[in-house]
């Protein structure tokens, strides 16, 4: 990894958050107070911070599919895509958009599938057969 990112999403229940990120996705814990939590997320630093809003949700159609806007995610390889797919549909967990294979055929070929947090912010998890491929067309 290069360089990791920073990202900070507003949640508006930090209990549940907590567990989604740690015990949903399998996230490591990190700094915490009683307004925000830092958690590990593949090697990302992601903290939620407790606030009260109102979420506001927007989609683009990408290869069939309403794509949640705004969401964040990570790019993982095909066995950490398997392995978190898995875990979540073990845990029944609803999916936004179900594992998939998005431009099959085409350079940007990659597995993709979004769901939402507690708290309704969207996150996508894909895996390129190759990341050299990550900004083709």
């Amino acid at each position: 990894m290069k360089n990791p990112f920073h990202l900070a999403i507003p949640v508006n229940d930090l209990a549940q958050a907590d567990y989604f990120y740690q015990y949903v996705l399998g996230c490591e814990k990190g700094r915490a107070s009683e307004s925000w939590i830092d958690f590990n997320l593949f090697g990302h630093q992601l903290v939620c911070h407790c606030v009260k809003q109102k979420q506001i949700n927007h989609s683009n159609p990408v290869d069939g599919d309403e794509v949640p806007v705004p969401h964040f995610g990570v790019i993982l390889n095909f066995d950490q895509f398997d392995s978190l797919s898995k875990r979540l549909s073990e845990q029944n967990q609803s999916f936004v958009i179900e594992p998939k294979i998005r431009f099959k055929g085409e350079p940007g070929e990659q597995r993709t599938m979004f769901l939402k947090d507690p708290s309704g912010n969207a996150i996508e998890f894909k895996a390129f057969k190759s990341l050299n491929n990550l900004f083709k067309s």
